[in-house]
């Protein structure tokens, strides 16, 4: 169940990144709809993009879908800046909605233009935008979501088709050029965006979001905390008043609770694959809205809570949610070092388990940051995108825990003695499994990959 940085080179050609892991990866797709079995091998080497673009392995193609800085469709002005995370939706007759983040702050290149009643604060230049494409993805349009919000990172689809988009960022009204607080979470409803329009969902909390995702059973929302600086972020659930209610029922409020590990302070000190925590416990946040007081440096109990840094990934697999920890440095504050965890929380059981670590000896080993946005596979597996330095993958991770690279962004933005590539984002599946999506951050592109995906 490990693979040397040698061996890996030479069967994904991705020079400057080596890719080994321990820990048992079957966990992380039991019980998936996607669970299916595949070679060790993933689909081959990738082979060089003739236009420069992306570089895929042999028999899969690809199609610019929206560039940054070309018209919207809709007219309301250019494609933004930034592209994050994103969501695909069933649509008419095998087409696909797409609905995509983008990260920007102040000072943006492409800012997202403010539409009218969709727009929250004029002062901010994030939001997201939406696409609908036919079964051969082509675009039939592409128009803003929302306006007017900050930093939108990641996030995630709801059982309802409608899509959380989470602001990683905790600006207050007057600071910068915003009118308005930020750090809140926004409903998208990637159909008719007027029907979501631009209202924050103030009761699940004002913190670096990073991502969400929810229990389809309880309707039960999980949040990451993305925060930069130590104490580190916290994982958080929160409890809807009106559960599984549909478009705009998490307006109605709710409770929201902290995790908390008895006797682990940081999650970055637990490095053996298969560590359980029974019985964790979640205690409720004293002020959601961060009123004065960021929410992890708020008083939780003589007991404290339990901080990690870099959470950033949050699906839902099964009956469990899975959060990443994409990284953790001493130098930073963290309390050790790794290159990335993946943890499983059991909500019948109250069971939180260490699934993998990616660490700097025996795990996963990347150019620059560690693995960051990822979602299940239609092969059974994961497709993670890389956050570094150099050039970018789309790597992806077998049942069988053979890691092979998936794409490489050979986007050439710098001068040709120091060229640059942006990371991979918001790599998603269209519903029926024939299509994987996902964006390069800057220059803002997104891609449509196709190809014999269950060979």
């Amino acid at each position: 169940m490990s693979a040397t940085r040698r061996q890996i080179l030479a069967r994904t050609g991705a020079l400057g990144a080596g890719i080994a892991f321990s820990g048992s990866l079957t966990e992380l797709f039991t019980g998936t709809a996607t669970a299916q079995s595949m070679g060790q091998r993933g689909y081959g080497p990738l082979v060089p993009d003739p236009d420069g673009l992306l570089d895929l392995p042999r028999g899969f193609r690809y199609r610019v879908l929206s560039r940054e800085g070309d018209p919207l469709r809709s007219g309301e002005g250019k494609v933004p800046s930034n592209c994050d995370g994103m969501a695909a939706f069933p649509g008419h007759r095998g087409g696909t909605h797409l609905v995509r983040n983008h990260e920007n702050r102040t000072n943006s290149r492409q800012a997202v233009p403010r539409v009218r009643d969709l727009t929250y604060d004029p002062g901010g230049e994030g939001g997201c935008t939406a696409l609908a494409l036919d079964g051969d993805n082509k675009v039939l349009s592409e128009r803003v979501a929302i306006a007017g919000t900050s930093t939108n990172c990641a996030g995630g689809p709801t059982p309802w088709n409608t899509w959380l988009t989470c602001e990683e960022t905790e600006f207050r009204a007057g600071e910068e050029n915003y009118t308005k607080d930020h750090g809140f979470i926004f409903e998208v409803d990637p159909y008719d965006p007027r029907r979501t329009g631009a209202v924050p969902l103030t009761a699940m909390g004002r913190f670096q979001h990073e991502a969400i995702a929810v229990d389809p059973g309880t309707g039960i929302v999980y949040e990451t905390e993305d925060a930069f600086e130590k104490p580190f972020g916290l994982f958080y659930r929160f409890l809807p008043e009106k559960p599984m209610g549909g478009r705009g029922s998490l307006r109605a409020g709710g409770r929201l609770q902290a995790l908390r590990v008895p006797g682990v302070p940081d999650l970055s000190t637990i490095q053996r694959p298969g560590t359980t925590f029974d019985h964790v416990t979640w205690v409720d946040v004293p002020d959601p809205l961060a009123r004065e007081t960021p929410i992890r440096f708020q008083d939780f109990g003589p007991q404290g809570i339990t901080h990690a840094q870099k959470l950033e990934g949050c699906y839902w697999g099964g009956s469990c949610v899975y959060f990443i920890s994409s990284f953790a440095h001493r130098e930073a504050g963290s309390a050790a070092d790794h290159y990335g965890q993946v943890w499983k929380y059991d909500p019948k059981k109250r069971r939180l388990t260490q699934v993998v670590v990616f660490g700097p000896d025996s795990d996963l080993q990347l150019p620059g940051e560690s693995p960051d946005n990822i979602c299940l596979a239609p092969s059974g597996g994961l497709m993670v995108c890389e956050d570094g330095e150099g050039a970018q993958h789309v790597f992806g991770l077998t049942r069988r825990g053979e890691v092979y690279a998936m794409a490489r962004g050979r986007q050439n933005i710098g001068t040709p003695q120091k060229p640059e590539w942006g990371e991979f984002a918001g790599v998603t599946f269209s519903p029926d499994h024939r299509t994987m999506y996902v964006n390069c951050y800057t220059p803002g592109t997104t891609f449509a990959v196709t190809g014999p995906w269950h060979h």
